[in-house]
């Protein structure tokens, strides 16, 4: 694959309302837009961290700073011919995976665009249509969850997502069952709130009939999550723990968890999240596509992992619309059918950067090109 230039470009998007979890509120999305070229096409990469240090160890900064200092020059210094060499390329580089997804999902999408064919198909994925669902923050009471859980049903997402903390759990889940009834397929997300000691809180949920509860317990656990799947029925997803496919697989060894959530920013790029899925697929596992806010790219980009086959619980990729009043994608990521998203079928991501908008909430831009290509 020949690489010429690569663009790094720092935009900060207003969310259309604030989105709240354990972890904190946010009212915008401050992230890194990375676009690769090479031999006339161009493939996009967007990245998924906080401006704050709270789901990982990543910030927007950090990452802009990783991907200007090391990995753009590492890629535009070396030949790959395949998107996986750029992984094999920035192994040595410690952590930083949101940084490397940002790019290697650029890489992706330049790789699939230069071969003709759509970034699913590069990857392996053989679906046409996948499921989808929709995360719910934590509201102001339980009356604004239960609304908004009203709303998405009769949008047809295919799983509801609640995000609970500590004095906001059992009790709005019970809400939610009381109005809407066993059908309706629910999960609680609880971003690493709780520790063992609140195990009789966690118990409680056990009643419900949830698909899942993410990540109950530390970021960075898995011992205790082993501990904890024992004494209840309702399945662990880890999500936060998983940073690689050895993660996953010491995870499932100590049956700290049912389900994985894959998300490609967490675990380094699409290559990691290809051998995490087939992982799990392997050992039984199912897994599913998390959501971290993104623009348009960054849903794309989910879009097509989804579509491999192991990806058999709906995902947090929703529509466009519910968070953005408008995207840096068109069309924009729209619903093909209660709750379906359709798997693009026109090479690499399937949509096209809506150059104006992007435009419009750039604060930072910045050019790099290769020193093999430029003698």
């Amino acid at each position: 694959m020949k690489i010429e230039k690569v663009d790094l470009k720092r935009l900060n998007m207003p969310l259309k309302a604030p989105f709240e979890t354990s972890f904190g509120r946010l009212t915008f999305k401050d992230f890194m837009v990375v676009s690769v070229h090479g031999d006339g096409f161009t493939g996009y990469g967007e990245s998924v961290s906080l401006p704050f240090p709270v789901y990982n160890e990543e910030t927007t900064g950090t990452v802009s700073y990783m991907l200007e200092e090391f990995l753009i020059p590492q890629l535009l210094d070396n030949e790959i011919n395949t998107p996986e060499d750029v992984s094999t390329l920035f192994h040595p580089i410690r952590r930083n995976n949101m940084a490397k997804a940002a790019i290697e999902g650029a890489v992706w999408d330049l790789f699939a665009k230069q071969k003709g064919i759509t970034l699913a198909e590069a990857l392996g994925g053989n679906k046409q249509e996948i499921d989808v669902g929709v995360s719910i923050g934590i509201e102001p009471s339980i009356e604004e969850v239960l609304s908004k859980v009203e709303r998405f049903i009769s949008e047809g997402y295919k799983k509801i997502k609640i995000k609970i903390k500590p004095g906001f759990d059992v009790e709005v889940i019970r809400a939610i069952r009381e109005k809407f009834g066993d059908d309706v397929p629910l999960m609680a997300d609880a971003n690493s709130a709780y520790t063992l000691e609140d195990i009789e809180i966690i118990k409680a949920l056990d009643e419900f009939n949830l698909m899942m509860i993410e990540q109950p317990l530390a970021h960075d656990d898995i011992i205790d999550h082993s501990l904890l799947q024992r004494e209840i029925s309702t399945p662990i997803c880890l999500d936060e723990s998983i940073h690689s496919v050895e993660d996953a697989r010491k995870a499932i060894e100590l049956g700290s968890c049912k389900i994985i959530n894959i998300k490609t920013g967490r675990v380094g790029g699409l290559t990691e999240a290809k051998k995490v899925h087939d992982l799990c697929a392997d050992k039984g596992i199912p897994v599913w596509c998390g959501g971290m806010l993104e623009a348009g790219i960054g849903r794309a980009h989910n879009i097509a992992l989804t579509s491999l086959t192991n990806f058999t619980i709906p995902g947090d990729t929703s529509a466009s619309d519910r968070y953005w009043e408008v995207d840096i994608v068109e069309p924009e990521v729209k619903l093909s059918a209660p709750g379906m998203l359709v798997v693009p079928s026109t090479p690499g991501i399937g949509y096209n950067i809506n150059e104006e908008v992007l435009k419009s909430f750039v604060i930072e831009s910045k050019s790099f090109y290769s020193k093999l290509t430029h003698k």
